[in-house]
């Protein structure tokens, strides 16, 4: 997870758009011939599209921007340190 990739995918598409990427990754992945390093290449790009449709939604739901991003990061961090 990178944050400043997730704030420039957040301001640069809407949720849809990174939704529907989302979609088209995960399907990519359950075809037989992905090797492993295409698998965690892709999973890191899952994790900031997800990230940045999160920032959209609490956005949404009132943050500022920069709050979304930093609230996004430290529940992210949060939830590591359990």
């Amino acid at each position: 997870m990178k944050l400043p990739v997730i704030r420039h995918l957040q301001k640069n598409n809407s949720s849809d758009k990174l939704q529907n990427t989302i979609e088209v990754l995960e399907s990519f992945t359950e075809h037989r011939s992905v090797s492993d390093e295409e698998m965690d290449v892709i999973g890191e790009l899952i994790t900031n599209l997800c990230g940045a449709v999160e920032v959209h939604q609490m956005i949404e739901n009132g943050d500022s921007p920069i709050d979304a991003a930093n609230n996004f990061a430290k529940k992210v961090m949060g939830s590591i340190d359990r």
